[in-house]
């Protein structure tokens, strides 16, 4: 690939953000207050979830600019630990991690387009999302990331204006769902804070996407670390003052249990025109989120494909490099699972399947003894802060959601049975 059809770390950090604030951050605080009711508790979950993808960004940089490969953890995985591993992360990527996040900003598509254009337009206009986006994503890279690039300014145009509306106006609620009083030390310790944290892992997923398209950004070992760093700082800024917004504007009864809450905050303060306009603009920025993960998450398949004889028909490309095939089956998956599951259940298996493989990789960067390229600081102290609090997570999802985890774990089982299939007939790997 020439350095002219390569990416600047601008339209890097476009791409992280693009696929961070997505779903989560408009849908996640309704299931977090069935639980978390006091403010510090909420804000407390945000600056952590916030903080592990900070440290997370920093680790995949080190391994992107050590391992100079498109395919993220699949490479980072099979090259550190076992093959065995990286090719269940692979697995995982083709069956949950990134179709599901596509599935998911489809499914909160109709959410919050059922006020405004009915629901059987706002289903049909969700199907048409993923597939214009798969079209785009199915030519070159620059045209990826002039895609990309406008979906991404428009996102954030966006959420600065809910920033910005939301704290100009005052607050029409009779009682504030403001909360700052001692509670919020009695609820860290209970089970509902840990599986509240697994909504937001989810809503921050996606700061490593960068990480995946390492050959398509220009020098990465300058530019992909930038990236990764200065768009998970500015999305950690933005989903604090967004939830601080919502509770500001929406009882917690409310917002209880649902997932439309930002529609649900500012009908409250504009009425119908604020549910209609709020609507429609949430619809249109998760557009960008659908763009995001259609061009990283076809890359690990990719990957994958090129070294397992399974998989093999996923590798073909075009002629610019494009894993057609492996857009394409992603996108098919997708299908699958938007009319298969529903919305609660899908984010919360996803975020507990992702967040086991994410904290294998934070694992693996500790076997990387000397790193080329950029070198994670306070290793491997900030590694072991982020092992500590996903396990703690992990636990209590499994105590509290036994069968959305059960869920995952098979899953996993499944792809392990795939592997030692497939492993007897694998493909050199590409150096």
């Amino acid at each position: 690939m020439n350095i002219s059809d390569k990416i600047g770390w601008k339209t890097a950090a476009g791409l992280v953000v693009a696929n961070m604030v997505g779903t989560g951050v408009f849908t996640s605080l309704g299931f977090q207050v069935m639980d978390n009711q006091n403010t510090w508790s909420i804000v407390l979950l945000w600056v952590i979830g916030g903080a592990m993808a900070l440290i997370g960004a920093m680790v995949y940089a080190e391994l992107g600019t050590h391992f100079k490969k498109s395919g993220g953890d699949y490479i980072f995985l099979s090259r550190t630990i076992n093959p065995a591993v990286g090719y269940l992360y692979a697995w995982i990527s083709l069956t949950l991690g990134f179709p599901a996040p596509v599935a998911i900003a489809s499914m909160a598509m109709v959410q919050y387009w059922k006020p405004v254009i009915g629901e059987t337009l706002s289903i049909v206009l969700g199907i048409v999302a993923v597939i214009m986006m798969s079209l785009f994503h199915s030519y070159s890279v620059q045209n990826s990331g002039r895609v990309q690039n406008v979906l991404t300014v428009i996102k954030l145009v966006f959420v600065f204006s809910l920033i910005g509306v939301g704290a100009y106006f005052a607050s029409t609620l009779e009682s504030s769902s403001f909360d700052y009083s001692s509670t919020w030390t009695i609820e860290i310790w209970e089970p509902g804070f840990a599986v509240s944290l697994i909504y937001v892992f989810y809503a921050y997923t996606g700061w490593n996407s960068a990480a995946y398209i390492v050959e398509e950004i220009e020098q990465p070992r300058k530019n992909l670390p930038k990236a990764l760093i200065f768009a998970t700082s500015l999305v950690m800024v933005l989903y604090i003052f967004l939830q601080l917004i919502f509770l500001k504007h929406a009882s917690i009864e409310q917002l209880s249990g649902k997932v439309e809450v930002a529609t649900l905050a500012f009908g409250n303060l504009f009425g119908s025109q604020g549910v209609f306009w709020v609507s429609l603009f949430i619809g249109i920025q998760l557009v960008a989120t659908i763009s995001g993960y259609t061009w990283v998450g076809p890359r690990i398949t990719q990957a994958m494909a090129k070294e397992f004889r399974l998989w093999k028909p996923l590798s073909k490309t075009n002629q610019q490099g494009i894993p057609v095939r492996a857009i394409w089956f992603n996108s098919f998956i997708s299908f699958l699972l938007m009319f298969t599951g529903s919305f609660e259940m899908v984010m919360l298996y996803v975020g507990f399947v992702l967040q086991m493989m994410g904290t294998l990789t934070i694992v693996s960067s500790l076997s990387l003894k000397k790193a080329e390229g950029f070198k994670s600081p306070f290793k491997p102290l900030l590694q072991l802060i982020y092992l500590l609090f996903s396990l703690w997570v992990m636990i209590f999802m499994l105590y509290d959601r036994p069968k959305e985890s059960a869920i995952g774990i098979g899953i996993i089982l499944i792809g392990y049975i795939i592997y030692l299939i497939d492993s007897k007939n694998k493909l050199e790997p590409h150096p």
